[in-house]
């Protein structure tokens, strides 16, 4: 209330047709661009991602650009949008990816060269596109007006945080566009708005201290910092929950917030672990009752105080350098080592320090000394710390590393187990030689090296559900677990093995590990990961795994070996499935959805025992003209009833079992325990053997999509069992699909 006394002219209602006002939710906002064609004479033109407001059947909502008079404007289209008109809106005037896009009054390409040198010169503007409103139950989409614009515009901030941004185009795209300091990543009204908010925690935190020393606590005792526990202190600890809040709007109250026409709601700025470009972004109002607003952070934050313990034993949390610091023996040590070069936590941090710091300082003086969060000792191998060398920074993460885990073990209590929480996916795939398309990390390679070094060997694994699937993760194939390494001290008398021992030992005892994992519903994107665990335990019980040259065998050349075996485990779930089936994961292996010469076609049937004639029976294939392709789960037949077909294969099951749960009209986990019951749980569980197999194919292959749909049928399925088992015995049917 007090902020909406100082600003709130900032941020006016809308005015309705019918001449009624309403608050704004937000404010949609286009980035602009002078066109390099010489026919728009230089005038500005939307970069855009997309038009589109929202998305939602039956809600449709776009904007439209209409040009005119030799120049353009904004409208909106609420009524009577046509699936046509949705499609184009959802292209925006991106030509490609990146910063390419198209002038909306001539036509032709912008560059990417072209909008990074006009935004580096300072030169990159922005439109406002729409004003979203509260309705009633509804959002109300409005077209800009001059007002509105002129407002937004009008506000003059009294305070910046002019540090600069890393260079690290990785992790920070803006500064390639002109964007190079804290400041830059805020509309001057945002940053007016966070000021205000900012300066008035320390005049709460008066009226807090007030108010406690009223109620008869100790007005002398020491501050929070001091582990003091009178009024000050509760005034302190109060005043730092108040800069969280603020902490937490500044991440939903930048220029880099999105909206999310699917659920029309402001979405946060960290989707991901990094600060990409928005070319299409959305002012959020502090002072709406809706996503954005200040009153939605303080929610959030009062939900976990509500949540925590009380009343626990005491307890103290230190801050110290793991790499450096002894571990008090006996101890017993759990957690969430660094992730090589993935993540730069303190770089990212920044941007919520810089308004900690500006709420909070008086209070945690000592947390808040330096401008910019201390960044010389974390432990990662980022090369912009160190001159832009890969090599020196990789040297720093393993000595490090490896002296962390050294001290962890001279300190760790042998009773127990040390456990790593690792929440890291394997992404490289090591071309050429023996290790020829074998999936590795160098993340992973890295942390179990120096886990081996110091002694340790990995006893097993322990999936654990940790990484919540929202927003962004639900449209990538993000981990869903964090996978929880069991080790303990190996024994000094541990033996030496050859290569040649190791892949045997593996090959048998890897193999029933991966198929408990499957029985237990990990999920596809978690299984590579999962699969670490009991195949380095083969690995780490050995003192050496020696090459056939006498030479110790790296932990690259392990993961290799797991890897193909994980491959050949989840390919043998091929030989129990129909030939046809066993045709399709063939093809889709080597050309997708892709057409290929009918010879082609012909040559794989003979190869697994089947006939053209009878994979066109089946309904999976298509053929035209000489060609032929896998049909796409949207050409399948939707009325199609297992229990009627005459011909029905694996393959197909899975593909329908697929667009129930992916499509927007699929039914959902309904509508697949309904094709389960109708095709037996025999069947549907060979259809769920082979997500996992097209999951694996498809994440090599980089096919994101194809790997998300598979992902999604492996983890719906304890949801699938259970409301086939309900529909089995009668019962009501379960209608959500689990996460």
């Amino acid at each position: 209330d007090e902020a909406h006394k100082r600003i709130g002219c900032l941020y006016p209602k809308a005015r309705l047709a019918d001449g009624t006002e309403t608050t704004v939710i937000a404010w949609l906002w286009a980035r602009t661009a002078a066109s390099p064609n010489p026919a728009a004479a230089g005038a500005h033109v939307p970069l855009a991602s997309s038009f589109v407001l929202s998305s939602k059947k039956g809600k449709e909502a776009i904007v439209v650009p209409v040009v005119e008079n030799g120049g353009w404007r904004f409208g909106v289209k609420t009524d009577g949008v046509s699936p046509d008109e949705l499609a184009r809106a959802r292209k925006g005037t991106k030509a490609a990816r990146g910063a390419n896009f198209t002038c909306l009054l001539s036509g032709a390409p912008i560059p990417a060269a072209h909008i990074k040198a006009e935004s580096m010169a300072g030169r990159m503007g922005a439109r406002l596109m729409a004003v979203v409103a509260e309705g009633e139950r509804k959002r109300i989409y409005l077209e800009p007006t001059a007002e509105m614009e002129e407002t937004a515009r009008r506000a003059e901030p009294e305070w910046r945080p002019q540090q600069e941004l890393p260079d690290n185009s990785r992790w920070f795209s803006p500064p390639d566009y002109g964007m190079k300091t804290y400041a830059d990543l805020f509309t001057p009204r945002q940053l007016a708005a966070l000021a205000t908010f900012s300066d008035l925690v320390s005049e709460a935190r008066e009226r807090v201290q007030a108010d406690a020393c009223a109620a008869g606590m100790n007005p002398a005792a020491p501050r929070l910092a001091e582990d003091g526990t009178g009024a000050q202190a509760y005034a302190d600890a109060v005043a730092t929950y108040l800069g969280l809040c603020v902490s937490r709007q500044a991440n939903r109250c930048s220029s880099l917030s999105f909206w999310h026409s699917g659920r029309q709601t402001v979405e946060q700025v960290f989707a991901r672990q990094a600060l990409p470009m928005v070319w299409d972004f959305c002012e959020a109002n502090p002072f709406s009752d809706s996503s954005g607003s200040f009153a939605g952070q303080v929610g959030y934050l009062a939900k976990v105080i509500e949540a925590s313990p009380v009343n626990v034993q005491p307890a103290a949390a230190t801050q110290a350098d793991a790499a450096r610091n002894e571990a008090p023996p006996p101890c017993i040590v759990a957690t969430d080592p660094p992730y090589y070069d993935n993540i730069g936590y303190a770089d990212l941090s920044d941007f919520f320090y810089v308004w900690l710091r500006r709420a909070l300082a008086d209070i945690h003086p000592a947390l808040f000394r330096t401008l910019l969060v201390p960044k010389s000792a974390e432990l990662v191998a980022t090369p912009h710390r160190f001159d832009g060398s890969r090599e020196k920074a990789r040297d720093f993460f393993e000595a490090g590393f490896r002296d962390c885990m050294a001290r962890l073990r001279a300190g760790h209590n042998p009773a127990y187990p040390l456990t790593l929480y690792y929440a890291f996916k394997q992404a490289e795939t090591k071309r050429g030689g023996d290790g020829d398309g074998a999936t590795v990390s160098t993340g992973w390679e890295t942390m179990l090296a120096g886990v081996i070094a110091a002694g340790f060997s990995v006893e097993g694994t322990w999936p654990v559900r940790t990484e919540l699937a929202g927003n962004l993760k639900k449209r990538v194939a993000a981990l869903a677990s964090s996978i929880v390494l069991a080790c303990r001290p190996r024994a000094d008398d541990a033996p030496m093995e050859t290569r040649r021992g190791f892949a045997a030992a593996l090959r048998h005892e890897l193999p029933p590990a991966i198929r408990r994992l499957r029985a237990e519903n990990i999920a596809p994107v978690d299984l590579a990961q999962a699969a670490i665990g009991p195949g380095m335990a083969v690995f780490s019980r050995n003192a050496q795994v020696l090459e056939a040259n006498g030479k110790p065998m790296p932990v690259r050349d392990a993961l290799a070996e797991i890897n193909r075996v994980l491959d050949e485990t989840l390919a043998e779930a091929e030989g129990d499935m129909d030939a046809e089936t066993r045709f399709c994961v063939a093809w889709f292996e080597q050309y997708g959805t892709a057409e290929r010469p009918y010879g082609e076609a012909e040559v794989l049937c003979t190869a697994k025992n089947t006939s053209f004639d009878g994979l066109e029976k089946a309904g999976v294939v298509a053929g035209r003209a000489g060609r032929v392709r896998l049909k796409r789960r949207d050409e399948l037949d939707p009325d199609w009833d297992p229990a009627r077909d005459r011909r029905i294969v694996d393959w197909e099951c899975a593909q329908h079992l697929v667009r129930a749960l992916t499509a927007e009209t699929g039914g959902g986990v309904a509508e697949a325990a309904r094709l389960v019951d109708a095709m037996g749980l025999e069947r549907a569980e060979k259809a769920r053997a082979l997500a996992y197999r097209l999951y694996t194919l498809s994440e090599r292959k980089g096919w994101n999509g194809e790997a998300l749909a598979c992902n999604i049928l492996a983890t719906s399925w304890p949801q699938i069992r259970i409301a086939a088992a309900q529909r089995a015995a009668g019962g009501p049917p379960q209608t959500e699909m689990g996460v």
